[in-house]
């Protein structure tokens, strides 16, 4: 009978806290840390001091003998260096145990090994790691002991963002400042924060540890580079909330627990729609702590299938011919007096803070498509994102029955004097009650959903941190609130002025709203005719980080300067040509060192066969037919091998850059494909014992 888990007890007991710190700190020191992070001022030294002392005498009563500086560069991927609490030996042989106030506020990794993008010099080292006091340390247990992790931000020497989290704190400061302006006008005085909330919901895959290690491109790229569908793929749904398997089940199991004691709400989890696929979500937070929580989320789904011997893929299109992962940002905006932004009322077409918050928001959209576009892209994307079982690359807004007939009475008429209600659902069935309806559906395939009092972005790839969408949506937002309370602050009559203003908004972005189904082929010519971007792939969609209007979006609001925005923009396509890269050398290793040998000694078996057969004077038309088949793809897949050879050699000898990425998208991928055509099909053809590596059929029903 498996333990009792008591999840009051044990969730945030790895966390330094709200109420470790009351616990533990003086109760001014306390004040004064509140104070500081309420107010963004810079931490006294003095205090922090403090603060240090008891953060570390708490991590040493968890076991812990290290602390880490827990930042997010620019690779994708969180990183450390650890640093042990011992201090100088004294004369006595023993050693003090000492952390420091200016250790807990600034760290100094070495800078000149991560990405760039050309803002730094190889030679240029320096680089600081800066303490973001509104996310809590926590001490992580692994196989390294107990380390105290303290989430930071990462700079320059010379002061430029080298990471995810400081342009998206610079992004909640720019919203903060522009939501609490739009507030005040409605004359709501109390509130003196507005915080973007999120909830990201993650997708994975489980495959078997020991089948996993038997494939290269599992382990070198995250995603299956060859490989033919079984009989069964998901076609009958019935793995989509299904019941979760026993290995599956031990694992979310010890999963939640390693998150609750995180304070991570891992809330709801389930079986997804692909064979293999599940799903974790967690309760809203703080979107910079949101970011946090997902990283963790990521690391430690990994480090506990490892303990199951499972492996997790966070790629986004680990297998071809089954659903791929993504991760479903859910954006909101909240006041400190409770108040959600994007919550419409019961009679939404009254609530004219919520219609003007609505207005700009399709405004932010619409004007911004190709940017937040952008800002889901990743190479492993470009094979899921209008693939009929994701979003398309077209950024739309649904809205829903409700507010979309709002929507239209403002644009045709001007007022908006009815709302539609949800009414009564009649299940039908005497032993159930009628339940209260929503006033609208929900609709899977828009990229940018209103999903009650939230907007539900759904782009994000399953491995990507929610860092770049984010910053991106607080600060689009930022700047059509600014816009607008622009307008309305200088207005004489404001009624009449906040009115005439939804009403533009909403006239001028009403070809972003879209309520139909985002997969068909009919909606990609009416996008087109609408004129809305149809962004295909990642090379296709960088270049909108550094067009004129966004670079002035971003400096206008102190989000990126133009120096970064290039630098990102370079990093990306530097991303994108290793990543494709490495993928095309991959399949060239596997086929011409285990499955083009394979095939071949699976021929010199089928020719051994037709003689035989022939020896004893019977017909061996059957055998022969399936050896010249056989050898005919063998043939085909040689000739693409080769091509795929050529193609890649000559894309590594380019020049770094946009030329290059393009390249690998517009070559070295279709090669690719043209090798793993002939090479699928052989494996339908072959022998199972012949073929040298797990199936899909061996890793999506296995677990």
């Amino acid at each position: 009978m498996s333990e009792a888990i008591n999840v009051a007890e044990i969730f945030g007991q790895d966390v330094f806290n709200e109420t470790v710190m009351q616990e533990r700190l003086p109760k001014k020191i306390y004040k004064e840390l509140k104070k500081t992070v309420e107010e963004g001022k810079e931490l006294d030294l003095e205090i922090a001091d403090v603060i240090a002392h008891e953060m570390k005498e708490w991590a040493i009563d968890k076991g812990a003998t290290h602390y880490t500086h827990w930042f997010q560069p620019l690779t994708g991927v969180t990183a450390e260096k650890h640093d042990s609490f011992i201090s100088a030996p004294l004369d006595s042989g023993k050693v003090l145990m000492s952390f420091s106030g200016k250790e807990l506020i600034k760290g100094e990794p070495d800078a000149s090994s991560f990405p760039s993008g050309g803002l730094r010099a190889t030679f240029e080292a320096r680089g600081y790691t800066a303490w973001d006091a509104t996310s809590p340390a926590f001490v992580r247990h692994d196989s390294a002991g107990a380390t105290l992790c303290i989430p930071t931000a990462f700079c320059s020497y010379t002061g430029e963002a080298l990471d995810q989290k400081t342009p998206l704190l610079r992004s909640m400061e720019a919203i903060n400042t522009q939501a609490l302006r739009l507030v005040r006008l409605f004359g709501n005085m109390t509130a003196k924060k507005v915080t973007p909330s999120v909830g990201p919901e993650q997708e994975y895959f489980l495959v078997d540890a020991d089948k996993f290690r038997q494939r290269k491109d599992l382990i070198y790229t995250g995603r299956t580079l060859f490989g033919a569908m079984p009989p069964k793929g998901q076609e009958l749904d019935d793995h989509y909330f299904g019941t979760i398997k026993r290995r599956v089940a031990a694992f979310m199991k010890d999963l939640n627990v390693e998150l609750w004691k995180l304070g991570v709400s891992a809330k709801t989890q389930h079986n997804e729609v692909a064979p293999a696929q599940h799903e974790l979500a967690p309760i809203y937070a703080k979107v910079n702590v949101a970011v946090d929580h997902n990283q963790i989320i990521m690391q430690t789904l990994k480090r506990v299938a490892g303990q199951h011997n499972l492996k997790c893929l966070l790629h986004e299109k680990p297998f071809a011919g089954v659903n791929g992962s993504g991760k479903h940002n859910n954006w909101s905006l909240t006041t400190d007096d409770g108040k959600n932004l994007l919550e419409p009322g019961k009679t939404p077409h009254e609530n004219i803070q919520f219609l003007l918050v609505l207005a700009c928001i399709l405004r932010a959209v619409d004007k911004h498509a190709a940017l937040l576009r952008e800002s889901a892209a990743d190479p492993g994307n470009d094979h899921r994102l209008g693939a009929n079982e994701a979003p398309p690359a077209i950024i739309s807004v649904f809205l829903g029955e409700q507010l979309e007939d709002v929507v239209c009475q403002l644009v045709d008429t001007g007022e908006a004097t009815t709302c539609k209600k949800g009414g009564k659902l009649e299940t039908g069935v005497k032993t159930l009650p009628n339940l209260a309806k929503d006033a609208t559906d929900r609709n899977r395939t828009s990229p940018f959903a209103f999903t009650g009092n939230k907007f539900e972005f759904r782009m994000v790839g399953s491995r990507d941190s929610i860092a770049s969408p984010n910053t991106v949506i607080n600060t689009i937002v930022a700047e059509t609130f600014c816009d607008a309370c622009d307008l309305l602050e200088k207005s004489e009559d404001f009624e009449k002025a906040v009115h005439d203003l939804i009403k533009d908004y909403m006239t001028e972005h009403q070809r972003i709203i879209f309520n139909g189904n985002g997969y068909s082929d009919e909606w990609v010519e009416e996008a087109e005719r609408r004129g809305l971007p149809n962004i295909r792939s990642m090379v296709g969609a960088i270049p909108a980080l550094v067009t004129d209007e966004t670079v002035n979006l971003f400096e206008r609001f102190k989000v990126f300067t133009r120096a970064e925005l290039e630098s990102r923009a370079e990093i990306k396509y530097e991303n994108y040509a290793k990543a494709i890269n490495i993928e095309a050398r991959t399949m060239i290793d596997m086929a011409s060192k285990q499955l083009i040998p394979a095939i071949m000694k699976y021929t010199k078996t089928l020719a051994e066969t037709v003689i035989a057969v022939k020896e004893v004077g019977v017909s061996a038309q059957v055998q022969l037919a399936h050896l010249e088949e056989v050898s005919q793809l063998l043939e085909e897949a040689e000739k693409a091998l080769n091509i795929l050879w050529n193609v890649t050699e000559k894309a590594s000898a380019m020049e770094e850059g946009q030329e290059q990425a393009n390249y690998y998208h517009d070559s070295v991928i279709p090669a690719m494909e043209a090798l793993r055509a002939p090479i699928d099909k052989l494996e339908m053809k072959v022998d199972k014992e012949a073929w040298p590596m797990p199936s899909y059929g061996d890793l999506l029903f296995e677990v």
